[in-house]
């Protein structure tokens, strides 16, 4: 069970340390006004755009900008919480794991559901939301798990018999 959990929480880092860069440098673009960004985060920004069609992030439908706002208001703490839980070995990293799974699978739920109900999304943009629905899953099975604590391996002290 142990080498499991070390195997989500691995991958779970890796994850969360992207999501804790993109969501404050990308995906607040949808909700902050571009000028505040560096030119270079805008051409990024068009570029993803452009390259997987996601006309959620241009069009900004007034449901996707609210799942923005709970990314950033809530979830992006949430990722930075989960990142100091893995590396500090934190016995709440179960909670904050399932609390964000659940939260994220939620918000892609609705927005998977507006890709493939519209018919203007591609297949690659599809695809691109799919891989998340399981890091969301990964999340939410951490969240199930118990947390595990690194056996403290010391050895026992060495113990010198007094001459008598």
């Amino acid at each position: 069970m142990g080498a499991l959990i070390t195997l989500l929480d691995t991958i779970l880092f890796i994850y969360f340390l992207g999501i804790s860069i993109v969501v404050p440098t990308l995906d607040a673009q949808i909700v902050l006004p571009s000028n505040i960004f560096p030119d270079v985060l805008v051409h990024l920004n068009m570029w993803y755009i452009n390259e997987f069609g996601n006309y959620l992030v241009s069009e900004k439908p007034h449901f996707f900008v609210g799942i923005t706002w709970q990314e950033l208001v809530f979830a992006w703490p949430l990722c930075i919480a989960s990142l100091y839980g893995i590396v500090a070995g934190k016995t709440w990293l179960p909670t904050i794991c399932l609390i964000y799974g659940v939260d994220f699978l939620t918000a892609l739920v609705a927005i998977l559901s507006e890709l493939v109900g519209s018919g203007k999304a591609s297949d690659k943009l599809i695809s691109l939301y799919s891989i998340f629905v399981g890091f969301a899953v990964l999340a939410v099975l951490r969240g199930l798990l118990p947390h595990f604590q690194k056996p403290n391996v010391t050895r026992p002290a060495l113990v010198k018999k007094k001459d008598s």
